[in-house]
């Protein structure tokens, strides 16, 4: 027995009244006046027996009625197995599956319109004053889950659930739902799943898993049986884009893995490329029960700008994984940034960058000293001949935290501590020193070794396997080795690094050990130094996510310009403007509502500062389905104790939740007893008062 209202239950000290007072009289003597002794042996034995028990039945009556008022006034509470709807208020929580594998239609409509129909059907079985919260497993960010007593609210609140890209776990929506029940003072608490048990949602980790046995005391748990049929899904995985040095009309190359989600092989499919939503290539596909394959297309970049990519499928049971997406930027004009000190060190660079070669190319110059007042969130890229000052370190390495590129030379002039400090800064590694001798071609050196799998070189050889490079004679070179943080692009025969690369944030920094001048080396008399040197600048500007796609619902980390408000182009077009003014002296700020699929852009202005390509979560594509056994078994997993009375739609599940409820409140008839008892007390009190007015007058 459960008491609804414990806190009265203190009352039950008032039983101790009749108590009390029933001793403080039996020490009260009475003068009673005998005109003979001859009356004491009148008086009968048995009488004066039969006094003394009704008073001691008095006593207890009292008592009895006091403890059943107490009792009755804390609503009392017992749970039968008799059927019928309870007296007591109840709490229900409707956990809804939306995400996208509840897309599947059958043959009365999708998985979700049907839980949703059957939740707007679930609120007859309740009454006024009872209180039902809807819990989608997914929500927006700005969803905050809430018992309701008006069922209409309720009822739309059912009716606006859509689909989502978004995944989430019934974990998770326990958690929301436990928490509106332990705060619930109702005593009937009722959770209700609606969902279609796909495998693999119910957690993601088991180190993510808690006891939740407090948030769901006394609760009873229900589940509709969803009659699923035997889905048919191919589902695109990934999409990568190879090609890393992006030039109009040159070749692109992507990689795609599609997978059958089916337990039936998929005789024939078309899998296609589209490139700014115009289709660039096609196959055709066939794929046998769980299998899964790479696909290869090659088209030609006919665009700049931002150019949006994706591989499609014909249409199956579910469309929301028949697309992935990516993104890069190809800017129309390179806009870089030359720095140096000294303008001999630049001769043989601004001859490139000048060429017919870099005919798209933007160029801007300027002294080192002069870096501060340069905007470099406006450049793709920067050529830095020498470290800056001091005062400029922290600048360039926002600039490549934010996704730019730079391309570092040794100065002619360069002190070795501060290029030492400005790596330090930059967190690459240290050079060790300076090696060979200036104007000195009595003891050149070579390169050893070329990564021809680096991008730089991709399209330069017609056969790679013939791909070879004739080492320039270098004199004088700083000592770099890449360590395990970066890449050794062209290696010397002492092991360091004619050509590094190092991540920085989004961001990318390459290193030359020499700078390109005759007094350090012949290089700029060899015929590969232009196309190095623009194939460098090309992969420094081209920007896209090395490290693939976004998946729906995980926070973006956007670049943060001197603007302080960013306008975000959605998937579907719509806009939005956020303002950062709180959040001064950061250089990203944090996006998290990524529940479309598609290409997200970020702008300042009319200039995109960064993009973001979100994909669906491939577990959402599977089409195998957990058992009501494998749901108990994660119910033990968080220590819920519970039966799960599951609902076949087929059946009329209001009755059978009618004959499967349970809790009734006892208060009525503990007050019916407490009038029974004070009948009787007043019957018993009459009695004894008779008695004794008998013995007086004898």
């Amino acid at each position: 027995m459960t008491f609804l209202n414990p806190a009265i239950l203190i009352g039950l000290l008032a039983a101790s009244i009749p108590i009390i007072l029933h001793f403080l009289n039996l020490r009260k003597l009475k003068k009673v006046e005998f005109s003979t002794l001859i009356f004491l042996k009148e008086l009968q034995k048995t009488k004066i027996r039969k006094i003394k028990l009704k008073q001691w039945l008095l006593l207890l009556l009292r008592v009895l009625i006091i403890v059943l008022l107490v009792i009755a006034f804390s609503r009392p509470a017992v749970k039968t197995g008799i059927s019928g709807s309870s007296a007591a208020k109840t709490t229900a929580v409707f956990i809804i599956d939306n995400t996208f594998s509840m897309s599947i239609v059958g043959n009365d409509g999708s998985y979700l319109n049907k839980t949703k129909k059957i939740a707007s059907e679930l609120l007859t079985n309740f009454l006024s004053g009872d209180e039902i919260a809807i819990v989608p497993l997914v929500t927006e960010n700005n969803y905050t889950v809430k018992a309701k007593s008006d069922f209409n609210v309720v009822k739309k609140e059912i009716e606006s659930i859509q689909i989502s890209g978004v995944r989430k776990t019934l974990n998770n929506a326990l958690i929301n739902s436990g928490k509106v029940l332990y705060e619930s003072k109702n005593f009937n608490k009722e959770v209700y799943l609606l969902t279609d048990l796909q495998s693999g949602s119910f957690f993601n980790r088991e180190t993510e898993l808690s006891n939740l046995s407090g948030l769901f005391q006394n609760t009873r748990f229900f589940i509709v049986d969803l009659q699923k049929k035997s889905a048919v899904n191919l589902g695109v995985d990934s999409i990568r884009l190879n090609t890393q040095i992006f030039e109009k009309n040159k070749s692109l190359n992507f990689q795609a893995a599609v997978k059958n989600y089916s337990n039936t092989n998929y005789n024939s499919t078309v899998v296609s490329l589209f490139i700014n939503n115009k289709r660039s290539a096609q196959q055709s596909i066939t794929l046998n029960s769980s299998e899964s394959k790479h696909i290869f297309f090659e088209t030609t970049l006919s665009d700049t700008g931002l150019v949006n990519a994706s591989v499609e499928l014909e249409d199956d049971d579910i469309s929301y994984d028949n697309k992935r997406f990516t993104s890069f930027y190809v800017p129309d004009k390179i806009k870089l940034l030359l720095l140096y000190n000294s303008y001999d060190d630049v001769k043989f660079i601004r001859m490139v960058l000048n060429s017919q070669t870099m005919n798209s190319l933007q160029l801007t110059e300027a002294n080192n000293s002069q870096l501060p007042s340069q905007p470099l969130q406006q450049y793709d890229a920067v050529v830095l001949i020498g470290p800056p000052n001091e005062n400029g370190f922290d600048q360039l390495k926002n600039y490549c935290k934010g996704g730019g590129g730079v391309l570092f030379f040794p100065g002619s002039n360069s002190d070795l501590n501060l290029i030492r400090n400005f790596f330090r800064f930059m967190e690459i590694p240290l050079p060790e020193n300076f090696v060979g001798k200036k104007n000195s071609e009595d003891s050149p050196v070579q390169f050893d070794k070329v990564d021809f799998n680096h991008p730089l070189f991709a399209n330069l050889f017609e056969d790679k396997s013939k791909a070879k490079i004739e080492s320039p004679d270098i004199y004088y070179y700083m000592k770099v080795n890449p360590g395990v943080g970066g890449k050794n692009i062209i290696s010397m025969f002492d092991k360091s690094s004619l050509l590094s690369e190092y991540k920085s944030g989004s961001g990318k920094i390459m290193v030359f050990n020499t700078l390109p001048v005759l007094s350090w080396n012949n290089f700029p008399l060899k015929s590969f130094f232009p196309a190095l040197l623009s194939k460098s600048i090309l992969y420094l500007s081209s920007h896209f996510k090395e490290d693939g796609n976004s998946i729906c619902g995980e926070e973006l980390f956007i670049n943060l310009p001197a603007s302080r408000q960013i306008k975000v182009v959605y998937p579907n077009d719509m806009a939005e403007f956020i303002n950062t003014d709180s959040l001064k002296n950061k250089i990203y700020f944090r996006f998290n509502n990524t529940t479309q699929t598609g290409t997200y852009r970020f702008y300042m202005g009319n200039r995109l500062i960064d993009f973001y390509s979100v994909n669906h979560d491939a577990r959402e594509s599977i089409t195998d389905y957990y058992s009501i056994s494998d749901l108990e078994n994660f119910f033990e997993k968080i220590s819920l104790d519970i039966s799960i009375k599951t609902l076949d739609e087929d059946r009329n599940i209001s009755e059978q939740i009618y004959n499967s409820r349970f809790g009734t409140e006892l208060w009525k008839y503990f007050i019916i007893a407490a009038l029974f008892f004070a009948l009787i007390e007043m019957f018993v009190a009459k009695s004894s008062k008779k008695d004794m007015e008998q013995i007086k007058n004898h």
